[in-house]
């Protein structure tokens, strides 16, 4: 080994500990910050606390590089193990018409919320972002998108500011609005589980219908989320062919589909044939957790408050329209097909 080769080495290390030890310990507090308050999710406390290391000297240019290279590998090992909390029969018992409101209002919210995008003038890859995590799973679909799609770091933790406050609406807005449109029980939670964007902020926006609306509302949420997959890699798709259109080179880069949307898939699968005991699919979920709200400190860290602030107006405006979009549509799906 030469001398410039063990220099290196010694600086990658000298980064390495630091990048480590600041993300572990940004994903404890994250976590933990979960357990007090059920309705803050760890990823969202997890951007935060990146948001607030970018902004801050308190992290090195060579310790933020490490975090930023740590990213892409935590995001794509948590969306994979994400695939095990999905068993197909839970969701196929929801029956036909349920199923179709689900595919009907993620349709219509993703595309009715780029559309949206566009006409308030917030940046594409926001656009989609905020598409992507309203219309089927929150921070962690915005995680598994951010890697497709061309955007700023800053529109990843704007998007999930925005799942975090309207999702925080909705807990109170859902069981209020529900009662007096004459929705009560598993209804309510069916509609809960449709229109709420957090697996936690579902839960909490279904328990004042009782325990078998909670049961519902998961069910259809998670139906949602089967639907992550697909959507990414259409976006990927898309996305490959409009580089090779501009003639970037990027189209080169993106793959047809992301291998990490294969791995989610596959742990569909082995979830759907229930082989594994009940502990590792405890420790699965704990463990994708924790990945994803490392990937999303990495990307906080990436941002600065400044861009942030200053697309923060159409940034809620837009939000606040996907957040009645989806609400209005998922009622009326319901409605309809439930």
């Amino acid at each position: 080994m030469t001398a410039t080769t063990r220099q290196s080495t010694r600086q990658t290390l000298r980064g390495a500990v630091p990048a480590l030890v600041s993300t572990g310990a940004a994903v404890a507090v994250a976590y933990l910050t979960n357990l007090v308050v059920p309705a803050v999710s760890a990823l969202t406390a997890a951007v935060v606390l990146g948001v607030l290391a970018g902004s801050t000297p308190v992290l090195s240019d060579r310790t933020r590089a490490v975090v930023a290279r740590l990213t892409k590998r935590l995001l794509r090992a948590g969306v994979v193990l994400l695939g095990l909390q999905l068993a197909l029969p839970a969701v196929l018992g929801l029956g036909p018409g349920v199923l179709v409101a689900v595919v009907v209002t993620v349709g219509i919210t993703f595309a009715g919320t780029v559309a949206l995008g566009r006409l308030v003038g917030v940046p594409r890859g926001l656009g989609l972002l905020v598409a992507t995590g309203f219309s089927i799973c929150g921070a962690s679909a915005i995680a598994a998108m951010e890697d497709v799609v061309d955007r700023e770091d800053s529109d990843v933790a704007t998007a999930v500011a925005l799942v975090t406050l309207y999702g925080s609406l909705a807990i109170a807005a859902v069981p209020l609005l529900g009662g007096r449109l004459g929705l009560a029980g598993p209804r309510l939670g069916g509609w809960a589980g449709l229109s709420v964007h957090e697996v936690a902020q579902v839960v909490a926006a279904a328990t004042p219908a009782g325990a078998a609306a909670i049961a519902v509302a998961v069910v259809v949420k998670l139906s949602r989320v089967v639907l992550l997959a697909p959507m990414v890699a259409l976006v990927s798709v898309h996305e490959r062919q409009r580089a090779r259109k501009a003639d970037t080179g990027a189209a080169k880069q993106a793959p047809m589909v992301p291998l990490f949307v294969l791995g989610f898939l596959a742990m569909v699968a082995l979830r759907t044939v229930d082989i594994l005991p009940v502990p590792v699919l405890d420790l699965a979920k704990v463990a994708s957790t924790l990945l994803l709200a490392g990937a999303l400190f990495g990307l906080g860290c990436a941002v600065r408050l400044g861009p942030l602030v200053r697309t923060g107006g159409r940034a809620l405006l837009l939000g606040l329209l996907s957040t009645l979009l989806i609400g209005t549509t998922s009622f009326v799906a319901l409605a309809v097909l439930g």
